[in-house]
C-alpha cells in the first residue's frame, strides 16, 4: 500500500476524499453521535421550556387581572371627584335620573336646572367599567340629612353583591375616609338580598 513519493497523510486524505469517516476509522461517527441532541434531550428541554411559560403565564394573568382592578378604581375615582365637582355647582349631586352620563352629557341635565352651571365635568364618557358593566350608582337623601352616594362596579363576574365588586372610596364631611354613611359620603353598595 506504499505508494512512492507519497506520505501516509497524503494518501488518506486523497485515497478517501468524500467519505472522511472511513479514513478516520470510525472515530467520526462517534464525533457527529456527540453533537446532536437525541430526541429524548429534545423533549425535556421542550417539556422544561413548557412549565416555566406556564408559570411566567399565570402570573402575568394574575398581574394583568390586578392592572385591570387598578384601574377602574382609578376610573371610580375620576367618577367621585367629577361628582364632588357637580355637587359644588348645583348643591346637589346628580339624581339617578340623570346618572353618571350627566357628567359629560349637558343634555341629561334635569330640565328645571341651571345649565349655565353645567361645566362638563369629565371630558371623555366613562359610562362602563372595564368588565363592559355599567356603574352602580345610587343616592339616598333622608329630609333633612346629607346625602349618601354609592358607586361602584360589578367587578368581572358583572353581579350585584358579590365579593369582586369594587366600591369607591368613602369620605365623610370631614374629608375622611368613612365607612359608616356619615355626611354626604360616597359609600359602597350594600349587598342585595339576592346574593348574585
Amino acid at each position: 500500500m506504499d505508494c512512492p513519493g507519497k506520505g501516509v497523510d497524503d494518501m488518506d486524505t486523497e485515497g478517501t476524499k468524500g467519505a472522511g469517516i472511513v479514513g478516520l476509522g470510525g472515530r467520526g461517527l462517534m464525533r457527529s453521535a456527540r453533537r446532536a441532541f437525541s430526541l429524548l434531550e429534545v423533549m425535556i428541554v421542550i417539556g422544561i421550556i413548557l412549565v416555566l411559560s406556564g408559570l411566567i403565564g399565570v402570573t402575568l394573568f394574575a398581574r394583568r387581572d390586578e392592572a385591570k382592578q387598578q384601574i377602574v378604581q382609578t376610573k371610580m375615582n375620576n367618577i367621585r371627584q367629577a361628582l364632588k365637582l357637580f355637587r359644588l355647582d348645583f348643591e346637589r349631586y346628580p339624581t339617578e335620573e340623570e346618572g353618571l352620563a350627566v357628567l359629560w352629557n349637558k343634555e341629561l341635565l334635569d330640565p328645571e336646572a341651571d345649565t349655565t352651571k353645567w361645566k362638563g365635568y369629565m371630558e371623555s364618557p366613562v359610562a362602563k367599567d372595564d368588565w363592559g358593566s355599567e356603574w352602580g350608582y345610587e343616592v339616598e337623601q333622608e329630609p333633612g340629612e346629607e346625602p349618601i352616594v354609592r358607586l361602584w362596579s360589578f367587578g368581572p363576574d358583572k353581579q350585584d353583591g358579590t365579593e369582586d365588586d369594587l366600591k369607591a372610596t368613602a369620605l365623610g364631611s370631614t374629608g375622611e375616609e368613612d365607612e359608616e354613611g356619615l355626611g354626604d359620603s360616597l359609600l359602597p353598595p350594600e349587598p342585595s338580598g339576592s346574593g348574585g
